[in-house]
């Protein structure tokens, strides 16, 4: 079925250890926190490493306008995420044979 030289334990064996790598890394993204911030830092947030905002920074002088205190709040969410998302995908296992 799956022809000469197919060792069915060792690719369950590769799945088991992928699985655990994978775990590990969604352990250490959980305990990360990402800071961004935008308007030369009148908005700041942080965001956890899976994605989830935590807190958000605004100074005095960024509530006068609110329709760019709005914008401020968007563009330092999105650099954070951008950051998180990077991290993770650099800290994910690699496949053998899915040339990643």
């Amino acid at each position: 079925m799956f022809g000469d030289g197919f060792d069915m334990n060792a690719l369950m064996q590769q799945a088991q250890k992928l699985q655990e790598e994978m775990a590990r890394t969604q352990e250490e993204m959980a305990s990360r926190r990402f800071t961004a911030s935008a308007g030369g830092d009148l908005v700041s947030v942080t965001l956890s490493g899976q994605g989830a905002l935590e807190s958000v920074s605004i100074k005095p002088e960024a509530a006068e306008d609110v329709e760019t205190l709005q914008d401020l709040i968007v563009a330092a969410f999105r650099s954070a995420k951008a950051e998180a998302d990077q991290a993770l995908i650099a800290s994910m296992p690699q496949v053998p044979g899915l040339g990643m």
